[in-house]
């Protein structure tokens, strides 16, 4: 197996830690027990210096060997398929993963990341509000009827759908205790905790480097 490498920002400010999507990767490493290392680029440079990576100047992406991926469900998805941790090998439950995986960023993330910066920018009742709420809605009557989206188990669309779902503006959308137990049950995994803090980490030792 090749080596993997998550590259993400070397800095952030405070306020997207925790949240930055390279996350995803990490947790869907850990998960699978998939050894990975991270590389950084400038985050004051970030939209420019890796356009031939990553076409719009984002991160995550990830090195697989001679492979380079952008996106993070692409990077997902083909961590899947190296893992039956991450989705299972019969094809029928891949494709109710994958099916979900696409649900998590098409359905739920569209609507809820343009309608999350209105809010900030201080529109908070904005015209995309109720289709934020419809759109959890929805997702509210699944989850109230299964523990996993796919398969019966945890999967990569698990943990794809609770990333998008922990956003704390997203969780205080309506009251959606099935949601909200769903966020807690994934978001308490060690695999996901291990993340998180590494990540908290990286960024903190770039605070001490820039001071």
């Amino acid at each position: 197996m090749s080596e993997l490498t998550i590259w993400t920002l070397d800095w952030v400010p405070q306020g997207p830690r925790g949240f930055v999507r390279d996350l995803r990767l990490r947790w869907a490493c850990e998960e699978a027990g998939l050894p990975y290392k991270v590389q950084t680029i400038p985050f004051d440079d970030r939209e420019t210096n890796h356009l031939a990576r990553q076409p719009f100047g984002q991160v995550p992406f990830l090195s697989d060997g001679e492979l380079q991926l952008f996106e993070s469900g692409a990077c997902l998805i083909h961590l899947a398929h190296q893992s039956d941790q991450l989705m299972p090998k019969d094809a029928a439950g891949q494709a109710h993963t994958l099916q979900w995986v696409f649900a998590a960023l098409n359905s739920i993330e569209m609507v809820s990341v343009p309608w999350w910066f209105l809010t900030i920018s201080g529109n908070r009742d904005n015209e995309l509000t109720g289709w934020v709420d419809k759109r959890l809605t929805q997702l509210e009557a699944v989850l109230s009827q299964r523990d996993w989206l796919a398969g019966d188990r945890f999967t990569v669309a698990d943990l794809l759908m609770a990333d998008v779902l922990r956003i704390p503006q997203v969780r205080a959308v309506g009251h959606r205790p099935a949601s909200e137990a769903y966020v807690v049950r994934l978001t308490e995994r060690p695999a996901f905790r291990k993340a998180h803090a590494d990540q908290i980490a990286h960024f903190e030792l770039a605070d001490k480097k820039r001071a």
